[in-house]
């Protein structure tokens, strides 16, 4: 099955696959932290291990990271 991951072309090689499953197949450290797209739409947490993907689908890990500024006058 072919799908983008992250804007790049990927053969997958199991078909019928759900999100989740691919979370763990591509070995995403800290799943949790992790928003999923689907095509441009948000997948809701409780959904990723229904959601299966099909050929050509577009999907997009979303890593959220936090951080801070250096500058105090950045942090008031």
């Amino acid at each position: 099955m072919n799908i983008i991951i992250n804007g790049a072309a990927e053969k997958i090689e199991q078909d019928n696959l759900t999100v989740a499953e691919l979370l763990t197949a591509r070995k995403v450290e800290a799943p949790d932290m992790v928003s999923v797209q689907l095509n441009g739409e948000f997948v809701q947490r409780a959904d990723l291990a229904r959601a299966r993907l099909k050929e050509n689908d577009a999907v997009d890990f979303l890593y959220f990271m936090g951080g801070g500024a250096d500058d105090e006058r950045l942090c008031h």
